[in-house]
């Protein structure tokens, strides 16, 4: 198993573990994740069909409006949003919308996280320290 820990920047303080999926497109959360299920619906997404819930939501920033904000805190009130968020680079949408809805929240890692991070990866995010913990089977 090999393990490596990344070095990063908080956004939204927290500590969470939990399986990764890691897109390399950008998540609109209004109307491309779907509140009740946390099931990504945006319709040619590369994680389209594919479930948040739970898990260490890896992407390289949003897009969308503003209301996305608020669709991460209906997530997290129906108990289907992700355990964490790592970005690239954190857009407002996205950091707001973790800060108030307590999903740990970090970006700007000293190594880009879409390649250092695959789907299936444990990954363990310490926002209060800004560190990554990746464990992987390859």
């Amino acid at each position: 198993m090999r393990e490596i820990i990344i070095k990063g920047h908080k956004i939204a303080k927290g500590k969470a573990v939990g399986n990764a999926l890691v897109s390399r497109s950008p998540i609109s959360f209004r109307g491309g994740v779907d509140e009740e299920s946390g099931i990504i619906v945006e319709k040619g997404h590369e994680l389209e069909g594919l479930c948040i819930s739970g898990k260490v939501l890896v992407f390289p920033t949003a897009k969308g409006s503003t209301a996305g904000t608020f669709q991460l805190l209906e997530l997290k009130v129906n108990g289907v949003a992700p355990k964490a968020i790592v970005n690239l680079r954190a857009d407002s949408i996205v950091a707001v919308g973790a800060i108030i809805s307590n999903i740990p929240m970090v970006d700007r890692l000293a190594s880009d996280p879409l390649e250092a991070i695959k789907t299936g990866d444990i990954v363990e995010v310490d926002a209060d320290r800004g560190i990554v913990r990746v464990q992987s089977k390859k």
